[in-house]
């Protein structure tokens, strides 16, 4: 197959939304569509047998919720098809904003009872502010929820998106008789059997046609007939084009529990989201069907395979072929490095693969090379941007609880650190360490981890600390420098790249610090990096 046609079949998304949306229901479904997997599993709690694929690790099977982003990649009518199954839980956001530089396309899950929740309107933010397609799925219609129109108005009014429904419910909850697909006008009728759900579509020449009423029934083919005339006089036609630009968001009806409606959405799906798009770096925009291979890191997972102490960069393909065995530059670095075994993914489960084009995520072994953010090439220094890390909102000191496991303790902080699970600081006055975190339940995730990847134990003591800003002057021999670190010396750390750090204990400690250095400047994002590049 050309370079080309392999570019074009290829399909990376993102599926993001608040905690409990059935985001990982929805990306089991779509994998069973794929044959990736022959069983689909709900994540509800350990006392379930079967596991989401998605969820791989010990601790989101424990808890019932996704804490890391998974890869999962599957062939569906000839297109390849990467997922990236996000963390819905506002403590895990960080990783979900650095996997969005790594998408090509959205699709947000909103529940259809609780309708647009807090983290998805801050991820749709991100979504637009980097004008990435993005799909809506209302999910969970065999529930009682609110009216299809009134969830509408909502996703315009809080998401601030320009909506086109493309298909339509017939009824919701105790009464869905099924869903009407607008453009291919056809009705799927629901069963409430996920396994029978696949092979319930049914054509109807149009809405006029007397086989609706026999299907539903009269009363609610009526309301249908109404619905889709309102749609229709209300909302845009549906315009490719400005779903691209991001200007305008189609949304598709369903319940990804039953396998009802995810079929139309994949069929949607592969359709119309984007094939791989260019992607800018500080140097230039660089297009995927360039000859030359560049990639970039937006994740680390250390201890995928706890047996092994292995540890994984995931590379998103930018441009040109990704081969196995073939020096590539470490733009940081300034080295070439060879990779012997890299990995394609579905969830924990990896085989090795020889060569990968533009939208594919590769996993790299790496032994301590990467750091999230970093650009692989194949000769020229390029430095993609809008991958950050944010100023943490929880801080305390990690101690040792076993004196004879320090070395385990120190090769696991130091490994769970460049995932970006948390940040790592060093006191400049006493050495010690600080883990800062965007969420309180990162700390328990890192305990979990620590014992039972690491074999060491830690404790915590809190840290009052409001904010940590990244520290930027332009002469590190000023006066006035020199004078904010001496009289700030006990609020001054060091992050792991270096970098000087500020704890600033209160909002208005931190507002009479920048007003008595104006020479100085405080950054809430570090490497100065802005998110919405």
């Amino acid at each position: 197959m050309k370079f080309k046609d392999q570019i074009a079949r290829r399909r990376t998304f993102g599926i993001i939304s608040h905690p409990d949306a059935g985001k990982t229901t929805l990306t089991e479904k779509l994998l069973l569509y794929g044959g990736a997997i022959q069983e689909a599993g709900a994540v509800k709690s350990n006392k379930i047998k079967k596991g989401a694929a998605s969820d791989f690790m010990e601790i989101e099977r424990q808890r019932g919720i996704s804490v890391a982003t998974s890869v999962l990649a599957f062939e569906y009518d000839n297109k390849k098809i990467n997922i990236l199954d996000t963390p819905g839980h506002k403590d895990f956001a960080e990783d979900t904003f650095r996997t969005l530089t790594a998408v090509d396309s959205v699709i947000v899950v909103i529940d259809v009872a609780k309708g647009v929740e807090e983290q998805t309107e801050k991820l749709v933010e991100v979504c637009r502010m980097r004008n990435i397609p993005i799909i809506v799925f209302i999910n969970k219609m065999d529930r009682e929820g609110k009216d299809a129109f009134d969830l509408m108005d909502e996703i315009e009014q809080k998401l601030h998106l320009r909506v086109t429904p493309l298909s339509f419910p017939i009824g919701m909850g105790y009464d869905l008789k099924g869903i009407y697909n607008i453009g291919k006008k056809n009705v799927n009728l629901f069963t409430g059997d996920s396994v029978k759900q696949r092979k319930n579509l049914i054509s109807i020449n149009n809405l006029t046609d007397p086989k609706l009423d026999e299907l539903v029934g009269s009363r609610a083919a009526e309301t249908l007939r109404e619905e889709i005339e309102l749609v229709e006089g209300i909302y845009p036609d549906y315009d490719r084009q400005e779903y691209l630009d991001g200007k305008l968001q189609p949304i598709f009806f369903g319940s990804a529990l039953h396998n009802f409606g995810v079929k139309e959405l994949l069929d949607g799906f592969i359709d119309i989201a984007p094939s791989p798009r260019p992607k800018k770096a500080e140097e230039r925009i660089v297009q995927p069907d360039e000859k030359e291979f560049s990639g970039f890191v937006f994740k680390i997972h250390a201890n995928m395979d706890p047996r092994h102490r292995d540890r994984l960069a995931f590379v998103k393909v930018v441009s040109g072929v990704f081969e196995r065995n073939t020096a590539y530059k470490h733009v940081r670095l300034d080295k070439n490095l060879k990779f012997s075994s890299p990995n394609a993914f579905f969830a924990e489960k990896k085989e090795i693969v020889d060569e990968s084009f533009p939208g594919d995520i590769v996993g790299l072994h790496d032994t301590g090379n990467f750091k999230i953010g970093d650009t692989l090439t194949a000769g020229e220094d390029l430095h993609y941007k809008g991958i950050p890390s944010f100023s943490p909102e929880h801080f305390r000191y990690i101690n040792n609880a076993d004196p004879m496991k320090s070395k385990q303790l120190a090769k696991g902080v130091d490994q769970l650190m460049d995932e970006g699970v948390a940040q790592l600081f060093t006191l400049e006055l006493n050495g010690r360490k600080v883990i800062g975190t965007v969420g309180a339940l990162q700390f328990e995730v890192i305990q979990y981890r620590l014992e039972h990847e690491y074999g060491a134990t830690c404790s915590y003591e809190n840290l009052n600390v409001h904010k940590a800003c990244w520290v930027d002057t332009a002469d590190k021999n000023s006066a006035e420098f020199k004078d904010f670190k001496r009289v700030k010396a006990k609020f001054l750390a060091h992050d792991k790249r270096g970098q000087l750090v500020f704890f600033a204990d209160s909002a208005f400690s931190l507002q009479m610090t920048q007003q008595k250095y104006p020479s100085i400047k405080f950054h809430f994002v570090s490497e100065f990096d802005s998110i919405a590049e």
